[in-house]
């Protein structure tokens, strides 16, 4: 994301919200040199902005999601795609509220095909691949890759 981390791109967004047009560009630009699938991955606000941005995407632009612990968007029916939802079974919010609910709400509203999948422990998002679940988290987003391009290499 602008001015995030060690982006170099252009400064900081002052509306949050703003950051799923960041993925909308990479997306497209993912496309424009000539990518044949997207799959964007998003972790806790980036799982958030993935999954804004793949419902305001052309409908073919994102063929994939992986979305670790992303907070809820307003029309998860509307996802395209695959997708893929992993969290900590007990992950909670600051206020100590568990993060599921709401992630198995998104995960029954959005339309097929999906998984959920559930890791032991509390991590957050990204902070799963430093604990003991780390190499099955890998795993699970290897599989779902793999699947992906074999579900693709068999419809054509």
């Amino acid at each position: 994301f602008r001015g995030r981390g060690q982006s170099r791109g252009g400064g900081r967004t002052s509306d949050p919200e703003d950051i799923r047009y960041d993925v909308l560009a990479a997306v497209g630009y993912s496309r424009r040199s000539g990518a044949e699938r997207v799959t964007v991955v998003g972790a806790s606000m980036g799982g958030w902005a993935a999954a804004q941005a793949a419902v305001e995407a052309k409908s073919d632009a994102i063929d994939g999601l992986i979305l670790l612990a992303g907070p809820p968007i307003a029309l998860p029916e509307r996802l395209p795609g695959r997708k893929l939802f992993i969290l900590a079974e007990n992950d909670v919010r600051g206020e100590g509220i568990p993060r599921l609910p709401d992630i198995r709400d998104q995960f029954e509203r959005a339309p097929h095909p999906k998984e959920l999948v559930l890791l032991p422990g509390s991590a957050h998002a990204q902070h799963l691949f430093e604990t003991a679940a780390g190499e099955r988290l890998m795993a699970e987003i290897q599989r779902f890759l793999d699947t992906q391009d074999n579900a693709r290499t068999d419809s054509k």
